[in-house]
């Protein structure tokens, strides 16, 4: 069996930046145990898998451990591939996945996600998760995702967290944020719980990001900046209980998996 694969720069401009999926295209689903397979194969913080079904396309993400119900940058990197290098010429693409329709659509030189808006309470912070990031932050919130604030973005880039007491202290994944320098805001994700230590750009955190920071900024038009190693940027808009996520993509690589 051959199967064809592209690996994608998501949500940047150029090779090396963003955050790195691979996109893998199929005539039918395969067993679920080969889909993990080769994303683990992979080690890529997310496989997309996609199949057409009708006037939109199946689609299903996987870390080199899990499936997950929601991704944005392998997303975004799936339409890239079929608009960029599969010549798919509807202004719109629509997916089926675990997490809800989504649609893409191109947008300059961008692509435009639709996304669900995740709400978030404020909580106690939990002492055992601030150790484990290694900062104590201003305050914790949680739903859908487990967010903690700092006052100030050299707090985020400065973060080290012991992975292991991580995993320990918190049964998901944790986003930190704080108000941005040259941006609206910045964050990270951190995911032992996935099988993926640190997430380079995480468009779902920005599901929860987005109205969190456009009540606090008073604003539905924000830019943010995903300050890991890789970095990446995103433009992201508050509309009702939905997010556009807005990012640039570019492939890396192509080629065919021989199974």
């Amino acid at each position: 069996m051959a199967l064809q694969q592209f690996q994608v720069s998501a949500f940047s401009a150029r090779p090396f930046g963003g955050n790195p999926a691979a996109v893998v295209c199929l005539s039918e689903w395969l067993p679920d145990s080969l889909l993990q397979a080769i994303a683990a194969e992979n080690n890529l913080s997310e496989t997309a898998f996609y199949a057409a079904a009708g006037d939109a396309f199946e689609l299903r993400w996987f870390t080199p451990t899990v499936e997950v119900d929601l991704c944005g940058h392998a997303t975004l990197a799936t339409a890239h591939v079929l608009f960029n290098e599969l010549a798919y010429s509807a202004p719109e693409i629509r997916f089926t996945t675990r997490g809800g329709w989504l649609t893409a659509r191109r947008s300059g030189a961008s692509i435009s996600l639709d996304f669900p808006a995740y709400e978030l309470a404020e909580e106690t912070v939990d002492p055992a998760l601030a150790e484990a990031l290694g900062a104590q932050p201003q305050a914790a919130f949680n739903g859908d995702k487990c967010l903690y604030l700092y006052a100030n973005e050299a707090q985020v880039r400065a973060l080290r967290p012991d992975m292991k007491a991580l995993l320990a202290a918190s049964d998901t994944p944790v986003i930190v944020t704080a108000p941005g320098e040259n941006v609206d805001f910045v964050s990270r994700f951190f995911g032992p719980q996935v099988g993926i230590d640190e997430d380079p750009v995480t468009g779902s955190a920005h599901c929860a990001l987005t109205p969190f920071w456009s009540r606090r900024l008073n604003k539905t038009t924000l830019e943010a900046r995903q300050v890991s190693a890789r970095g990446g940027e995103l433009q992201c808009q508050l509309e009702g209980d939905r997010v556009h996520l807005s990012g640039q993509a570019v492939t890396f690589m192509q080629g065919t998996l021989r199974l």
